[in-house]
């Protein structure tokens, strides 16, 4: 089964791998930190892990990023 990531989860993901801060990655997003809270959670349900961590790790070992830092 294919995991349907949206293109802003990618994004979200993508900057969580260079190690950025919440409110950075809000930033660079146009977003605020609540819901780039709010969308964290539901991508990491998504890839089945519980922090920002995991969810980097996750997605690196099924080629979800595109790049790393």
């Amino acid at each position: 089964m294919a995991l349907h990531i949206t293109p802003a989860e990618r994004a979200a993901l993508e900057l969580l791998a260079t190690g950025q801060a919440g409110h950075e990655i809000a930033g660079h997003l146009g977003t605020t930190e609540g819901d780039l809270e709010a969308s964290l959670s539901a991508l990491f349900a998504k890839l089945g892990v519980t922090g920002r961590r995991e969810a980097v790790i996750a997605a690196l070992r099924r080629g979800l990023l595109t790049r790393t830092i």
